[in-house]
């Protein structure tokens, strides 16, 4: 199974450790479009107009900056990275031996500077959003489609595809093909400012479930302790099964 999350725009750091090691990334097969997204994102954070290019405030003036200093910038879990309201619910700081086991195997953050990352991938924070176009690389949904298909596709193996994304990066990566028939995109009906944390809340319970569910239906019924479901079949081929979800 892959549970597919978003990446935080708020990311935090560290003062002190070392510094990004792409090739020890996983899915090491992405290192070059990786190497590629960051020498741009470093030249293009170094100049005056950089906010307008990245489509942030000019006020994040130091957070662009960082972005120049990701080859030498502390790298920490990428657990400790992404933070906010999704990463608040699913709270990978105080899981149990076993439900970090199968975080580490199972989630997966779609990013648009590294592709995909596990929570023991060590990067640094950085700011950059997949929506952007970015000089020198283009858009970067479409810089990543190709190859992330390739490896999450691997990834994904014979198991479920859990997709708590939202557009912007479901645009990256488009499960097809047989994988598209295990793809379950989590939907919070009614409740946009309560999307992300609900969805960290069903990742964090995916992760203390007895068994891994292998179906569209299994994963509903894993899910009703905790939750209101209702289960919709694919509006067509290609197309996901949508779960309406709310938390009780």
């Amino acid at each position: 199974m892959l549970v597919l999350l978003p990446p935080s725009e708020s990311k935090a750091g560290r003062s002190r450790g070392k510094a990004l090691d792409l090739p020890s990334l996983s899915h090491p097969d992405l290192t070059d479009h990786r190497r590629m997204v960051l020498d741009a994102l470093a030249e293009v954070s170094g100049r005056p107009d950089a906010h307008e290019v990245l489509g942030v405030s000019p006020n994040l003036v130091e957070e662009v900056a960082r972005n120049t200093r990701l080859t030498t910038a502390p790298a920490p879990p990428a657990a400790e990275v992404y933070t906010g309201v999704l990463y608040d619910a699913l709270g990978l700081g105080d899981l149990t031996p076993g439900q970090r086991r199968r975080a580490n195997r199972w989630l997966v953050v779609v990013s648009a500077l590294f592709g995909a990352v596990h929570p023991t991938d060590r990067i640094p924070p950085y700011r950059l959003s997949m929506a952007v176009n970015l000089p020198g690389v283009g858009p970067l949904a479409a810089h990543w489609r190709e190859a992330l298909d390739t490896e999450l596709t691997t990834a994904a193996g014979t198991g479920l595809v859990v997709d708590c994304r939202s557009s912007t990066y479901v645009a990256a990566w488009t499960p097809s093909g047989d994988v598209a028939r295990r793809w379950v995109q989590i939907r919070v009906p009614g409740a946009t400012h309560m999307a992300k944390h609900t969805r960290g809340l069903v990742a964090r319970h995916l992760l203390g479930v007895d068994r891994e569910p292998r179906t569209p239906a299994s994963l509903a019924r894993a899910l009703e302790p905790g939750f209101d479901v209702t289960l919709h079949e694919p509006a067509g081929p290609g197309r996901p099964w949508v779960l309406d979800t709310t938390a009780r």
